[in-house]
């Protein structure tokens, strides 16, 4: 799946406060938000504007600004991608693994 991907937590009082799946969001930890991947899915993040890659794992529920966005990344997701001075790239989601129901 291609699209944007966002950053979400720098400053913006995410940090330290319950995700959807009930964890307390870590801006520093390799985490996202999707909108329909299972909890605990992890993903290759590609940032199709400079060839950079990292892998999350889906802990929270969003993007929910616009349409085109299909992440939502940590401040160091983000940070390791490149795009934390923009805020979002073009990027490649590839799932690596799906969760189970039990984890």
């Amino acid at each position: 799946m291609k699209g944007i991907a966002s950053l979400y937590g720098n400053g913006d009082g995410s940090h330290g406060k319950d995700t959807a799946n009930g964890e307390t969001y870590d801006e520093e930890a390799l985490t996202a938000a999707h909108r329909t991947l299972p909890f605990n899915t992890w993903v290759l993040v590609s940032n199709l504007d400079n060839g950079r890659r990292v892998i999350v794992r889906v802990n929270d529920r969003g993007p929910f600004a616009q349409k085109e966005r299909v992440i939502d990344l940590s401040y160091r997701a983000a940070r390791l991608l490149g795009m934390d001075r923009r805020g979002t790239a073009n990027v490649k989601l590839s799932v690596i693994r799906v969760a189970t129901e039990n984890g």
